[in-house]
């Protein structure tokens, strides 16, 4: 068993060509080269595997998973006027979805205190049968689901702190119990859904919980409605595992938003989960979605790790209680009562 935690990547990332598109090989780049700066802080670098087609198929139906296969292998091009594709997408879309998968083993089988997947293309917009907001397929959704069947576990919990909200997931597991989804994202913006009233449906009802924040927003607002609506809702519904979308585009200094996140934002709302995380017994893992400031993304990433890693502190921001907690609280109040 590794005393260290895991980071799962794999060269096929790089292949994965856009161009001069923001979703580009050079944020791979630049996150290795600052981790490698500072000696990978304590975490031990595992090469990840392709995912399975059992694994993928149980959010991907076959037929979906061959066209992407097609697609690149006729040179790739336009999903729609965000996402491209050439001809070694699908293999860094494998490993993609791999690496999740192979966090969630690692964790669940006690081979890793925590680990970070850190690929491309990112997940959280794809759709079973769609590919759109820079996303092949849904590395964090294939995660959940194979840690709900393979791995026979009953209750994830997924938070989304990409800027953009992730449509994909909340759709995916929009009538399952199974499945805690909570996204901090700002509104409006791409792709204008995640609206505060989407709380899932069903025997999913209550289990979708979207944290809209107005463009402007910074640490004050990200870490306060981690700290008092992901961390009580983590404790309430004691999850067996607990995976963070992680996307560093609400940074003050990414170009596709209007966030104002800091390095310390992204360390403390990650130090409060891990803490959180291991108060219930759960184990942690980090799958990378977006961040397009090639400097604060890999900032941003490494700070998380730290946080996360064998030398983390505690969380360097304190929540206020905002406004947007105590709203959140009162919306959540028939399936979460007493949350605020």
């Amino acid at each position: 068993m590794p005393a260290a935690p895991v980071f799962l990547s794999h060269p096929s990332s790089l292949k994965h060509d856009t161009g001069g598109h923001p979703e580009q090989a050079a944020r791979i780049v630049a996150i290795e080269r600052e981790l490698d700066a500072r000696g990978w802080l304590g975490w031990e670098r595992v090469p990840s595997p392709e995912v399975s087609p059992d694994a993928l198929h149980e959010v991907h139906p076959p037929e979906y998973v061959e066209a992407v296969a097609a697609f690149a292998a006729a040179g790739g091009g336009h999903f729609d006027a965000d996402t491209l594709a050439s001809t070694g997408s699908y293999e860094a879309a494998l490993h993609s979805a791999g690496g999740a998968v192979a966090l969630v083993d690692l964790l669940l089988d006690g081979e890793a205190p925590c680990a970070f997947s850190a690929h491309r293309p990112p997940g959280h917009h794809a759709l079973p049968r769609r590919a759109m907001g820079f996303c092949l397929f849904n590395n964090v959704a294939v995660a959940a689901r194979h840690a709900l069947g393979s791995c026979g576990r009953s209750r994830v919990m997924v938070l989304d702190w990409d800027v953009h909200h992730g449509n994909g997931t909340n759709d995916i597991f929009y009538s399952s119990p199974e499945v805690l989804f909570v996204s901090i994202h700002q509104s409006p913006l791409y792709p204008g859904t995640g609206q505060a009233s989407e709380l899932g449906e069903g025997g999913g009802l209550g289990f979708t919980v979207n944290l809209p924040v107005p463009p402007g927003s910074g640490d004050r607002e990200f870490v306060s409605l981690v700290a008092g609506v992901a961390v009580p809702l983590l404790e309430r519904y004691a999850p067996e595992l607990v995976l963070i979308s992680a996307g560093y585009d609400a940074h003050a200094a990414d170009p596709l938003a209007e966030c104002l996140v800091t390095e310390d934002g992204f360390a403390s709302m990650a130090a409060l989960m891990r803490d959180a995380a291991a108060s219930a017994s759960a184990p942690l893992g980090v799958v990378l979605e977006g961040g397009y400031s090639l400097d604060a993304l890999a900032r941003s990433v490494a700070a998380t790790m730290s946080a996360l890693g064998p030398d983390g502190g505690e969380p360097s921001l304190e929540a206020d209680g905002s406004q947007l907690v105590r709203d959140a609280a009162a919306r959540l109040e028939p399936w979460w009562p007493g949350l605020g």
